[in-house]
């Protein structure tokens, strides 16, 4: 693999940040082939030959964050980290008020009742009626945010404030 001068990367665009605007257009004619759509101001039109600058010098995106955007362009409702860790088949289980929810994971969300949904917390609020963190309603997380397969922490009896805490708890009439 080649060697890339970063000072002089950063020089590059020291230079390009100093141009006016018709040298950025003629820069942008002869980093991208064409003119620069007109809509675009100074700063935008320096930022792009400034990416792209970077990006031969460094690499570009991985194809995973690629991807990614490239979804969003389309309208696309990108996979969520949840649905990355959920594999299609796997069925959570919530009882709320007496009854039973099952929702097993799809492909492209989850089915609740014969019906997919793109998220979990859609399936929560049509459960309940109220607004909810779809995951953490079926178990997925815990109220600070944590993944519920993290191993809970363990108090360590030094912080006051948690003494102080358990304290009032005890206090509380039954």
């Amino acid at each position: 693999m080649q060697s890339v001068d970063s000072t002089a990367i950063e020089a590059e665009i020291d230079l390009i940040r100093s141009l006016g605007l018709d040298a950025l257009r003629t820069r942008w004619r002869t980093t991208f082939g064409s003119l620069p759509p007109p809509a675009l101001t100074k700063d935008l039109i320096a930022r792009m030959i400034t990416y792209r600058l970077q990006e031969e010098a460094f690499g570009g995106l991985d194809r995973a964050t690629a991807k990614l955007l490239d979804a969003y362009a389309r309208g696309e409702k990108a996979r969520t980290e949840l649905m990355r860790r959920l594999k299609p088949g796997t069925v959570l289980v919530r009882e709320y008020r007496g009854e039973r929810h099952t929702v097993t994971v799809v492909p492209d969300g989850f089915v609740w009742q014969g019906t997919t949904y793109g998220s979990l917390s859609t399936i929560a609020r049509d459960i309940t009626g109220t607004a909810w963190n779809g995951p953490r309603f079926f178990g997925l997380r815990t109220p600070n945010g944590d993944s519920a397969e993290a191993e809970p922490k363990k108090p360590t009896g030094r912080d006051p404030a948690s003494r102080r805490r358990q304290h009032r708890r005890a206090e509380v009439p039954i």
